[in-house]
């Protein structure tokens, strides 16, 4: 078992992995570095560090080595203390103990441990991909001096003659500012089309989305809590309309409302095959037809069959009196 592999792995989703009976190894996040020496930009990482004194087993280290080697958290314990031993007599051996993407540990003369981080892995996570790198110094000509002193040396004489043959000049000059000002417009004229072309091309998409999502489903969101019951006068009739009483509430749930009229009569067709005694109630202000679960003459038995159906069927049906 690479003991070392497994420690590596947690450095990088925690600040802390702590070895038992070992130290702990601690990161600490540091921000981007420029050496203006030696032109180096460091990109933001983790310092790695060693606690000798955290050796108090937190579980994290032997469940990740527990789970990685499909072994008990008892025999991944014993495991890691194992290494743990074998680290131990190494730097009392040897000089150092050499531990693969995290660094060196040699034992000095007062028996202290010094710890000395590997820099080839950063294990900063939101740093993935930055790598250090050398800039070429910049490297500026200072021209303003050397104008000075050849001024100094070699004044500009300008005759008239040198006037007269620049005379056309300003005519440039209005000629140029024309020019400016007429490819201005003509950018801003096409920056205006194009916006425009964005501006239908949007907007006749969300049309078509909304079209699709009210052909094709029941748009209808009431609290399945509060269950309050929509009045409505009927002002349209329909020939597929079931036989309403003039005299007494009648009181329909509605299973949902579709454009299509194919539509709806698949829905009822679905709704009776699961036993409900469906039907087509007619059209909407909106022009959808709309599909009932059941029609009741009563209102509390209506608000009751509602209730086991939006627990058992529609979180969206809905109930509609019709006086």
């Amino acid at each position: 078992m690479v003991l070392e592999h497994y420690i590596s792995d947690l450095l990088y989703r925690y600040n802390c992995v702590v070895v038992p009976g070992f130290g702990a190894f601690l990161t600490q996040k540091n921000s981007a570095k420029i050496n203006v020496v030696t032109n180096t930009f460091s990109a933001p990482n983790k310092s790695i560090v060693f606690n000798r004194q955290l050796i108090s087993n937190d579980g994290l280290l032997v469940s990740y080595v527990s789970s990685a080697e499909k072994v008990s958290y008892e025999t991944a314990l014993v495991e890691i203390e194992k290494q743990v031993k074998t680290w131990q007599e190494v730097l009392i051996q040897e000089t150092s103990l050499h531990l693969k993407n995290i660094g060196s540990l040699a034992r000095n003369h007062e028996d202290k441990i010094l710890f000395q981080p590997a820099n080839e892995t950063n294990y900063l996570t939101s740093s993935f991909g930055l790598s250090n790198f050398n800039s070429i110094p910049v490297t500026r000509e200072v021209l303003k001096e050397e104008i000075v002193e050849i001024e100094e040396k070699i004044p500009f004489v300008i005759s008239p003659e040198r006037r007269e043959t620049r005379g056309f000049r300003p005519y440039l000059k209005y000629a140029a500012i024309l020019m400016l000002a007429f490819s201005t417009g003509v950018t801003g004229y096409r920056a205006y089309q194009q916006k425009n072309t964005n501006e239908q091309v949007a907007r006749q998409d969300a049309e078509e989305f909304v079209n699709k999502q009210i052909q094709e489903a029941t748009f209808f969101d009431l609290s399945p809590l509060e269950l309050p019951t929509v009045t409505v006068e009927a002002t349209t009739t329909s020939t597929a309309k079931p036989a309403i009483n003039k005299d007494e509430a009648t009181h329909f749930i509605v299973a949902g409302a579709f454009r299509v009229r194919g539509n709806a009569d698949r829905k009822i067709e679905q709704l009776k095959a699961n036993g409900f005694n469906a039907g087509y109630y007619g059209t909407n202000a909106y022009g959808l037809h709309m599909v009932t679960f059941d029609s009741y003459t009563n209102a509390n038995d209506a608000l009751k069959a509602l209730r086991e159906i939006k627990r058992t069927q529609s979180k969206d049906a809905w109930l509609l009196t019709e006086k």
